[in-house]
């Protein structure tokens, strides 16, 4: 396994993941490990990127007919002087 050194770390967030450590009877390197795992995990879970079979699945239930390049610049080119 890798190791991480954390420099600098504000008092107060330091008081804080210790007494969270405490809370979950963990050492304050397994609470740390621990946060770290859920922040990487919401990140992912927000930004994560659809799979282009999520994305077709998403495009059928819309129940729109495909586009066409023709439909496309007709469509761009409306309203233009």
């Amino acid at each position: 396994m890798a190791n991480l050194t954390v420099k600098n770390i504000p008092d107060e967030l330091y008081e804080q993941l210790k007494r969270r450590a405490a809370e979950n009877r963990r050492s304050l390197n397994s609470e740390a490990i621990v946060c770290l795992e859920q922040a990487v995990a919401e990140h992912r879970a927000r930004y994560s990127r659809p799979t282009p079979d999520e994305i077709r699945a998403f495009r059928e239930s819309l129940n729109v007919p495909p586009l066409d390049p023709t439909s496309i610049d007709e469509a761009i080119d409306e309203g233009r002087p």
